[in-house]
C-alpha cells in the first residue's frame, strides 16, 4: 500500500520510515524509466518550488531545477543576495511568507538550524538540499544507486573513508535505516557527531546490522561492497585545507587501499572530487566507479521526493 507523504518535510533520513525510503526508490525507478523512454510525467503541473541557495552548487541546482520542470512545475532560484533570510527578516517570517506563494521549498545552506526553523514555520514541505550537518538527498541517491547495481541493500558492507562531515552523518542514518553494515574511518578529531552515531546504533540494533567508527581505513575497506569518500575540506573550510591534507593523507582512496575491498566493490563519491587528494584517478575512473551514475540519479531521486511530498 502506498504511504501518503504529501506535505511531509525531508530534513533528515532519520525522520523517514523504511517504508517511506523504499517508496522514494520505487517512484524514482518509475520516473527514471519514464525519462529513458520519453514518457511524460507532469504530476506537479502548476506547482512552484522555491530553491534557496546560501551555498552554491552544480548538481543540486541543476538536478532540482530540471527535475521540477520535467514534473510540470516551475523552479525559482534564490541566491545568497535574493532573500533576507535571517538578516533583515527572520527565518520564521520568511517561511510564512514563502508558504503563501510556493508549493514547496528546497534549501541548501550552512546552518542546519535554519532548515529546522524554516520547516517549523512553513506550511508547505521543506526539502533539505544540504546543511553543514546533513545531506539527505545525496545519501538517498547513493542508496538508490547501490540498489540498482547490487539488487539489495540489507547485509552489504558500506565503508566511508574521510571526514566525519555531513556526508558521513547522512550515510550513518541511511545505511543503518536499511540494514547495511556501515564503517566510518576518520582521523582523530574529525569523527562524526556523537548523537548521530547514537541514532545509527539504535537503527542498527533494530535492523540487526553494524555501525563501526574507527581510525583504521583498512579495517573499514576490508571486504567492503561499497567504498565511499568525500573532500577533505568542505565549502567554508578552505582555510583548514592544508592542515587537513596532512592529517587525511593516509585516508586517500587509492589502488593500495581498495585491494582490501571485494573485487566487485562500488566506488562512490558525492562530487565534486578533488582528484589526487581524497581519491586518485585510477579509482575514480575505474570499472568499479559509479560516480556519474550517482550524479544522474540525484535528479531521479529528488524528482521522486518532490512528487511524493509536494
Amino acid at each position: 500500500m502506498a504511504i501518503n507523504m504529501k506535505g511531509k518535510d525531508l530534513i533528515s533520513i532519520n525522520d523517514l520510515t523504511i517504508e517511506e525510503i523504499y517508496q522514494i526508490f520505487d517512484v524514482a525507478k518509475t520516473l527514471k524509466e519514464d525519462n529513458y523512454i520519453g514518457r511524460s510525467h507532469k504530476v506537479l503541473e502548476g506547482k512552484t518550488l522555491g530553491m534557496i541557495f546560501t551555498k552554491p552548487s552544480t548538481r543540486t541546482r541543476i538536478s532540482f531545477e530540471t527535475g521540477i520542470y520535467q514534473l510540470g512545475g516551475i523552479g525559482m532560484y534564490f541566491g545568497p543576495n535574493d532573500l533576507q533570510l535571517g538578516k533583515s527578516e527572520s527565518v520564521a517570517d520568511t517561511a510564512q511568507v514563502l508558504s503563501r506563494y510556493l508549493s514547496g521549498i528546497m534549501i541548501r545552506t550552512f546552518a542546519h538550524s535554519d532548515v529546522v526553523e524554516l520547516a517549523k514555520y512553513a506550511s508547505i514541505p521543506v526539502i533539505n538540499g544540504l546543511t553543514d550537518l546533513l545531506h539527505p538527498c545525496q545519501v538517498l541517491t547513493d542508496l538508490f544507486t547501490i540498489l540498482e547495481k547490487k539488487r539489495t541493500l540489507r547485509g552489504l558492507k558500506f565503508a566511508y573513508i574521510g571526514d566525519g562531515n555531513n556526508m558521513a552523518h547522512s550515510i550513518l542514518h541511511g545505511c543503518s535505516k536499511v540494514g547495511m553494515d556501515v564503517f566510518i574511518s576518520s582521523p582523530s578529531g574529525y569523527k562524526p557527531d556523537e548523537q548521530i552515531v547514537k541514532n545509527a546504533l539504535n537503527n542498527a540494533a533494530y535492523m540487526g546490522s553494524k555501525v563501526v567508527i574507527t581510525e583504521d581505513p583498512i579495517e573499514s575497506v576490508k571486504d567492503a561492497d561499497i567504498v565511499y569518500t568525500d573532500v577533505w575540506a568542505s565549502m567554508g573550510q578552505e582555510k583548514e585545507a592544508e592542515e587537513r591534507k596532512k592529517k587525511f593523507i593516509r585516508y586517500q582512496v587509492n589502488p593500495e587501499l581498495v585491494k582490501y575491498a571485494k573485487s566487485d566493490y562500488l566506488f562512490m563519491h558525492c562530487l565534486p572530487a578533488h582528484r589526487g587528494d581524497e581519491v586518485v584517478n585510477e579509482v575514480a575512473d575505474s570499472a568499479n566507479s559509479v560516480i556519474f551514475d550517482e550524479a544522474e540519479n540525484r535528479m531521479h531521486v529528488q524528482k521522486a521526493i518532490m512528487a511524493l511530498v509536494m
